[in-house]
């Protein structure tokens, strides 16, 4: 794995022409995905500003052009009119002030008449490398670019640690305000959301006060990415709580939570109706963003990053890394949230192939589960062995992911093999193989499962027990991977 110096992480990009030999480069890589975004160049993480504005959907993501590591942060602009089909705009906010001098860190969109805004963190870092995160806003243009404030929306507050950052923002009728969610860390090292309120997008913000979550007050190092929207009259908020460790997560310390209550803006109080529940339970899956101006009120839009902070990929060594997931639909089922490919994803379904034991590249598994136990062997070689195994205990009504046999190994610290409980016996899975992703939606999405898997030439193959039934469809590409600047 390469050492980057600091120099090297934090350069600056001035022109197209410092990075496109890299793409050209990494577009013929055997694990470039065919249906999710992904960086153009470098290394892609949290995905930004997303949102719906006069008939487009606007995705935005943390982009590090260089390569694989991260260092000076930009955001990458994609697009799309239905969510599946996407195309490369170009960079979106440059680090180019002196409130963002060490990047344009994570945020939020939101669409009001014919205007996008996009709310974001300047990283600041003076000579002595010390951060001061700043709460910025910019105003897309009628070119596409987006116009930033002169100066941040309001700085940080010096009673809580450095790490505050990644604002969403929220528009409550009830009250005619705007409110902003930043995701925190206390003096003494506890997660936390602060909010900010105004009667005006882009002035006159003033702190309302710390979101209280009853009952978890001591939960998780620092709340990243913290979202709030409400489906069928309920409350959901998720975040990633770093630094801890929770219960059959393995060695992981970055987790994706959501809570299903109530929100009150006049006490600052969210109130769970029960305990948290993972967003998806695979190996990478992280900063989740709810979509802006979903106009059905009894859904909601999500995207995540297929990727940790801290975790490590085999495309590091061709200079790349990361993707999007495929944008989820999420309704309220019994207590929880019910998942599932956004309406339409069908549509790529190239033709049926048969089910005789060989893996597409990239397509679609769909499995019917039998009774009892089952065991689901993906990315094998031609005699069964090796692969990721998918193994189902009736009786504990769990799921168990081990990728232990899969030839390329990575993140072995962290945890090879993870568990998914189930609420029920297992009916069904969905599973989205792209070029180096897998996205399992397990008994109709009650349960989601997001992993990184790079199989070699060898591993194309599947097993599994006998009495499932299983229908494979190929898939055709729905991401321009082309260069645009």
């Amino acid at each position: 794995m390469r050492e980057w110096t600091r120099e090297e992480r934090y350069r600056v990009l001035h022109s197209a022409d410092e990075i496109i030999d890299l793409h050209d480069k990494i577009v013929s890589s055997d694990y470039r995905q065919k249906f999710h975004v992904q960086p153009i160049t470098g290394l892609s993480s949290d995905p930004n500003g997303f949102g719906y504005h006069n008939g487009i959907w606007h995705l935005y993501y943390q982009w590090c052009p260089w390569g694989a590591v991260h260092g000076l942060k930009y955001w990458y602009h994609a697009t799309s009119t239905d969510l599946i089909h996407w195309t490369n705009a170009g960079v979106g906010l440059w680090p180019d002030t002196v409130y963002d001098n060490r990047g344009t860190h994570s945020g939020s969109a939101f669409s009001k008449g014919d205007d996008l805004y996009l709310f974001y963190t300047g990283n600041h870092r003076d000579e002595d490398w010390t951060r001061t995160p700043y709460t910025c806003a910019a105003k897309l243009g009628e070119d596409g670019k987006p116009v930033k404030l002169p100066k941040p929306l309001f700085g940080p507050r010096p009673d809580y640690s450095e790490h505050q950052r990644d604002p969403k923002i929220v528009y409550v009728p009830s009250k005619d305000k705007y409110f902003i969610f930043i995701g925190a860390q206390n003096l003494d090292l506890k997660g936390r959301a602060l909010i900010y309120e105004s009667d005006s997008l882009l002035e006159g913000w003033k702190f309302a006060g710390e979101l209280k979550v009853p009952g978890f007050e001591d939960f998780g190092g620092m709340w990243e990415c913290p979202c709030i929207v409400n489906i069928s009259g309920k409350d959901v908020l998720i975040f990633s709580p770093q630094y801890t460790k929770l219960p059959g997560r393995a060695e992981s310390t970055n987790h994706n939570i959501y809570l299903i209550g109530k929100m009150d803006y006049d006490t600052l109080t969210f109130t769970p109706e029960g305990d948290y529940r993972f967003l998806d339970f695979g190996f990478d899956f992280y900063a989740a963003q709810f979509a802006a101006n979903v106009s059905d009120p009894d859904k909601a839009i999500l995207i995540g990053w297929i990727g940790l902070p801290d975790n490590h990929y085999p495309t590091e060594e061709e200079d790349w890394e990361g993707s999007m997931s495929v944008v989820r639909e999420l309704r309220l089922g019994d207590g929880q949230l019910i998942a599932s490919p956004v309406e339409g994803f069908e549509q790529l379904r190239d033709k049926e192939l048969p089910a005789d034991g060989t893996l597409p590249a990239f397509g679609e598994f769909l499995l019917k589960a039998g009774a009892g136990d089952m065991d689901l062997n993906l990315f094998t070689k031609a005699d069964g062995t090796g692969g990721l195994k998918i193994h189902y205990d009736d009786a504990a009504k769990t799921l168990t992911v081990d990728k232990r046999g899969m030839e390329k190994r990575f993140n072995q610290n962290v945890g090879e093999v993870l568990e998914v409980p189930l609420d029920r016996a297992l009916s069904d899975i969905r599973v989205l193989i792209d070029r180096c992703s897998v996205e399992m939606f397990i008994n109709g999405g009650e349960a989601t499962f997001t992993a990184h898997v790079y199989p070699t030439k060898d591993e194309h193959n599947y097993t599994v027990t006998e009495g499932a039934c299983v229908t494979i469809y190929s898939l055709k590409p729905s991401v321009k991977d082309d260069f645009v600047f």
